[in-house]
Formats: structure tokens, sequence, C-alpha cells
């Protein structure tokens, strides 16, 4: 599905973007790495005051790692998300996310579990990964299948179908449910097509996404299944669905799945949004408001499909 109109407020926040020339951060190798300085050296200050003040908020620990549950203080559904937070493996979990996550428990009555997995330079994608699946069984042990529902944004994305084909391939149950907003699917960037998206893309940009994906694999070849999920078999994945905004440089990463679902005849629900930057689905803007609520029945579905 394609969709062409842009609100004006979606308008104004892209206006903002390129004013602010917050391309930069990704474009230029120096302040990329202080980015990640930055971010890294804030620490984990797990949900924001207005989700702790809403929900009901328990912090466990997988490898000493923080992992957060979000559940409504009463009632609430047995459908549960895990969720892996976008940032380019470099970048702490955000504000945006977390206000994310309250919107979808509002609307669904969910819970929403987010394993604080650890980053780039310092770890590498063996160990990250290896984090996600202790992650994985310990949410596992506490849902039913039919009530999984695996999500992510950006790097997390990848993360999130980097898990459901490896719980695939070792014969496990894969989530009823895998969502990818934004997803980055291949760290090799060698798409033909992203020069030209990166020109158009306001807030992405090679630059700073070459040097994650350095930073993240390590001595594993970017082609690594763990580190660019987006090769190979896409069958017996359970439902997949893909949001993508058109000036993304990660476009192709999603049209890519989109061509390879289509040729392989695997089910895929796929979602283009004219004009929308990267992540888009996480700002307060009217597009971002439709989104929720499709995703809110996509949560809803998975415990209807085991009736």
């Amino acid at each position: 599905m394609i969709r062409s109109k842009t609100s004006l407020t979606a308008k104004s926040l892209l206006a903002w973007l390129r004013l602010t020339k917050r391309k930069r951060t990704y474009a230029e190798l120096d302040r990329f790495r202080r980015s990640i300085e930055s971010s890294q050296a804030k620490g984990d200050r797990g949900p924001i005051r207005s989700i702790r003040r809403r929900f009901a908020v328990e912090r466990s620990e997988v490898d000493g790692r923080p992992c957060y549950t979000i559940r409504p203080r009463r009632g609430g559904a047995a459908k549960h998300v895990l969720y892996f937070h976008g940032g380019a493996y470099v970048h702490q979990i955000q504000h945006d996310h977390w206000r994310f996550f309250g919107r979808l428990i509002d609307r669904t009555g969910c819970s929403v579990t987010v394993p604080i997995y650890p980053l780039a330079p310092d770890h590498q994608c063996p160990e990250t990964i290896a984090f996600v699946r202790r992650a994985y069984d310990g949410f596992a042990a506490a849902t039913e299948p039919e009530d999984r529902i695996v999500m992510g944004d950006s790097a997390g994305a990848g993360i999130a179908l980097a898990l459901t084909k490896a719980l695939r391939d070792e014969g496990r149950p894969v989530p009823k449910e895998t969502v990818l907003l934004s997803p980055w699917l291949d760290l090799t960037m060698s798409h033909p097509a992203q020069p030209a998206l990166d020109e158009r893309d306001p807030y992405l940009a090679l630059t700073g996404l070459k040097e994650a994906a350095r930073l993240y694999s390590g001595r594993l070849p970017r082609t690594d299944p763990r580190l660019s999920p987006l090769s190979g078999d896409l069958s017996g994945l359970g439902a997949l669905t893909v949001y993508i905004g058109t000036k993304d440089v990660l476009l192709a990463d999603a049209r890519r799945i989109h061509t390879l679902c289509t040729e392989q005849g695997v089910p895929l629900s796929y979602h283009e949004y004219e004009g929308m930057i990267h992540a888009w689905m996480l700002a307060s803007i009217p597009e971002a408001k439709l989104v929720l609520e499709e995703i809110a029945h996509l949560v809803d579905r998975s415990l209807v499909k085991s009736v």
C-alpha cells in the first residue's frame, strides 16, 4: 500500500529538520562519533516519568542489563509486544520510543517489553544477538505463542527480523506478528539506489550508517544473516508488516524485502508513505496516528488468530 497525501504537520517537521541541519549528525563522521559518545554517556535512564506515572513498570535483568516491561495498571490484555529500539546499534533508546509505547498500550491494553541491548562499539553483533536471544527466551516463557508480537524500528527492526528467522531455522514457534518500522535490514549498504535516496533524506546519511555498520559488525562479514537478515528465505516467519517513508535512505531495504517476498510468494503487508522521514511512526504527526491504529489492529488480531 502506498500513501501519497502528506499532512501540513509532517511537512513542517521535514522543513524543521532541513532548517536545523539535523542530517549533519549522520553526514559528518566527527559529528556522528560525538553523537555516539553523547548518547551512551547518558546511560540507561529507563522509562520516562510520564510512563512510570501512568503504567506499571517492571525492571528485570538479562546478563546484567535492564529489560523493562510496561503494563496497564488495571486490566489489560494477554497480548505482549517485544520491542527493539532503533539507533543504528550505537545510540540509546529515546523519549519518542517510550511515548510510542504508551500510545500503543493505551490503544490496545497490551504489555510491552523493551530489552536495553548492548551497543557498539564496546559490544558487537555476536554479543548483542546473544543478549537478544536470552531476552526473547524470558519473554517467551511468560507468554503464549499466539500472544507474541515482535517489533522494532530501524536497527531494532533488523534485530527483530534476524530473531524471527533464527527461531524459524531452529524449529521454534515464531511470533504471530513481526512488525518492521523504517527497517535497516542490510548492513552492506550496497544498494545502487541509496546514494540518490541519501540526497532526499533530511536525517540519515550513508556516511554515518556505514560507520555504525563497521562498529557493530566487527569481524563478521556484513552479509552475515545476523547483520543483514534481508537475504535468504523469508518464508515461514508468521505475519510480516513493513512501514517506510520515501524520504528515508533505508527505503531501498524496504522495497527490496517487498520484492523478495513477492518473488518467494511470502505474504507481506507493505506500507509506503510519500514524503515521510525515517522513523516517522514515532513522531506526533497525523500519519503516525494512522499507523498506530493499524499497528493496534495487528496487535489485536494476533490474539484473534489463536481462536
